[in-house]
């Protein structure tokens, strides 16, 4: 800051953007953005929150377009229905400006309070800094062993190498957005999209704290369905191995076929084996299901790009600023103005009106 009454030109901040996917998270939108409002340093920065609505059924919408923070502009996207997280995330990095992005959980998982250390690495000059998690006790034991499978599955597997231990908060520069703008897929794992982009990075690491409302809106299915796509997106290894599994089955098949030959044949032994035979079919039957099965996950990875189909929707975009210029043609909005706002989503298929209990 300047000494003396000399003010520091706001447009001279570097901007940056918090961009947040909510679905279903009505119970956290009030204690997340007042955390928020805590932990960022605005005498040195200018702060936008991008907030991504994931087609939530709940009130989640409504009450984002109704919070009022102070000390940033909020930008609401609202997309057409629920895409999930990956696509919502997508969606924000899209119509964030900042000169720096970093993603978060509208959970408060990923603390505020760890922004402003991301900050110091970036003004180091690194392009990304991740924010790794050293104890994840928040999590259950399922999740943990789980997510430690995946990260060293896929990490065998796949060229790039995605970081232990992080997820989607991390700070990323512009040029680094831009990278990630212009791929070309439309169904997309973040996590290693993020990582093949590359650049100057490092990491600072945090404690992963308890989800403060609510439960995790990702399933075992869900997080099963991830991890595929991560595979099938940064690695045809799985397809490798199994062209090995082929030549191997193949060998001991043909090697097995020549036993038999030379002991009928030869020594005149009969092979009984009915049930060995029929075991043997089952075997071979499973394997190729399974090889199936894995070539199916890539030809129909194939297919979904092939249509050119978006990733996401968006319905509309509003920011702070329309939202208050849209209030200053009314009296103070009040709790039933929410209400009956919540009642006409029942009755159109399209958004809400901003009832306005003066009128």
């Amino acid at each position: 800051m300047l000494a003396g009454n000399t003010r520091v030109n706001t447009q001279d901040k570097k901007l940056i953007s918090l961009v947040i996917p909510f679905y279903n998270e009505e119970a956290n939108i009030e204690t997340t953005l007042t955390e928020i409002t805590r932990h960022i340093d605005t005498q040195h920065y200018r702060w936008e929150i991008v907030a991504i609505n994931d087609g939530s059924s709940d009130s989640t919408l409504e009450k984002l377009n109704f919070s009022d923070p102070e000390n940033f502009e909020l930008v609401i996207v609202d997309l057409s229905r629920n895409f999930g997280k990956e696509a919502a995330l997508s969606a924000g990095i899209e119509q964030a400006r900042g000169d720096a992005i970093i993603p978060l959980d509208a959970d408060l998982q990923d603390p505020p309070q760890v922004i402003a250390q991301l900050l110091e690495k970036w003004e180091e000059g690194y392009d990304v800094v991740l924010a790794r998690r050293v104890d994840r006790s928040s999590d259950s034991l399922l999740k943990q062993t789980t997510a430690g499978a995946f990260y060293s599955v896929i990490n065998k597997l796949s060229d790039v190498a995605i970081p232990h231990n992080v997820g989607d908060f991390r700070l990323m520069d512009r040029r680094v957005i831009e990278v990630l703008k212009s791929l070309p897929e439309h169904r997309r794992f973040m996590k290693g999209l993020f990582a093949w982009a590359g650049f100057r990075t490092t990491s600072v690491d945090y404690t992963r704290p308890e989800r403060k409302h609510g439960n995790t809106k990702f399933s075992g299915w869900k997080l099963w369905n991830l991890a595929l796509e991560g595979i099938t997106s940064f690695s045809i290894v799985p397809l490798k191995i199994w062209t090995y599994i082929g030549l191997l089955v193949a060998f001991c098949s043909f090697t097995y076929g020549g036993v038999i030959i030379v002991r009928t044949l030869l020594l005149g032994i009969e092979v009984p084996g009915y049930a060995s035979l029929a075991s043997i079919m089952l075997f071979m039957s499973g394997l190729q299901m399974i090889g199936m099965g894995i070539l199916g996950e890539y030809v129909g990875r194939t297919y979904l790009e092939s249509k050119r189909r978006p990733a996401f929707i968006i319905r509309s975009v509003h920011t702070k600023e329309a939202l208050l210029n849209s209030k200053s043609s009314y009296c103070p909005l009040t709790n039933q103005d929410l209400q009956d706002t919540l009642a006409a989503k029942n009755q159109i298929n399209q958004r809400p009106p901003k009832v306005n209990s003066c009128d």
